[in-house]
């Protein structure tokens, strides 16, 4: 551990959808008591960051939950600022009413390796291994130009593709949901975990303060939002918000803390990962929420 008690200015990476420029905007524009800390945004794509966070480079950071599960060794989650819900999870579209995953040579594109996303769809559809990479905002054009046979989308695409004559074959949290009887876990915020616990607990304190902050003065981060938002329509950029940030933004609670070791659980049976922590979370009250560590 280092401390960091001193320290004043952090990065903080997060991405440029709607959701999480709704939360964050209060934090990043001093709009709210930051308790003397200061914040440097860095706005990418989730596999970005998701990437970035495998090499520690960013002191604070939005990564997708599947990702986390590589990533216990340098940084803790905190409970604030969090994507986790029902009705949330990513969907598998196509150009055809159905598709066969169980064949080999089908070419599905996904938002990153590291991405919840890829994961709910690994766990589902095991045999599908063709897959390609791209940006999450390509894969829309990519099914119906022909280029893949299906694609799993998040995001606001989950609002557009039906318009655009794209079938919906699953949606992959309504799958989880069943399976588990849990809310999915999505996307949370990590900090680096070599940091000082009372300068932790700080960061999960402003960041809920921004989540709440948000909520209560809904207009305050508009034009943020819409400034990185490109060409999106204002009421899907609002859908996205109203889907993707609900309570579980503004604190994880049991039930959202349960989800997340469900989904290691089921990573570390899938032999995606072979071991989680006990204090994978970063507040000192719920740092022994599960007491004893998972091992495949």
């Amino acid at each position: 551990m280092i401390s960091s008690l001193h320290q004043t200015h952090f990065t903080l990476g997060f991405s440029p959808c709607p959701n999480d420029t709704f939360m964050f905007d209060a934090m990043v524009h001093g709009k709210i008591d930051t308790e003397g800390l200061t914040f440097d945004a860095v706005l990418e794509d989730v596999e970005t960051l998701n990437r970035n966070a495998e090499s520690g480079l960013l002191d604070i950071s939005k990564v997708s939950f599947a990702a986390f599960t590589h990533l216990t060794d340098k940084y803790q989650l905190l409970n604030a600022g969090a994507a986790l819900g029902n009705g949330v999870g990513p969907l598998v579209v196509s150009l055809n009413e159905s598709v066969d995953f169980e064949n080999h040579q089908i070419k599905i594109a996904i938002p990153g390796k590291n991405t919840t996303a890829n994961f709910l769809f690994s766990l589902f559809f095991p045999k599908a291994k063709n897959k390609v990479e791209m940006v999450f905002s390509e894969i829309e054009n990519a099914v119906l130009s022909g280029g893949v046979d299906a694609g799993v989308i998040i995001h606001e695409n989950r609002f557009t593709y039906a318009q655009k004559g794209l079938w919906k074959l699953y949606d992959l949290g309504e799958l989880w949901e069943k399976q588990t009887g849990q809310p999915i876990p999505l996307g949370g915020i990590v900090v680096k975990k070599i940091f000082d616990p009372a300068i932790k607990e700080k960061i999960d304190r402003i960041v809920r303060r921004s989540v709440e902050f948000a909520f209560a003065n809904p207009a305050s981060s508009r034009s943020y939002v819409k400034q990185h938002s490109q060409e999106m329509e204002a009421h899907v950029m609002q859908q996205h918000i109203d889907t993707y940030v609900n309570d579980f933004s503004i604190d994880l609670g049991d039930k959202g803390r349960e989800a997340i070791n469900t989904l290691f659980e089921k990573s570390i049976s899938a032999g995606m990962v072979s071991y989680m922590p006990a204090a994978i979370f970063a507040a000192p009250s719920v740092s022994n929420f599960k007491t004893k560590d998972f091992h495949l």
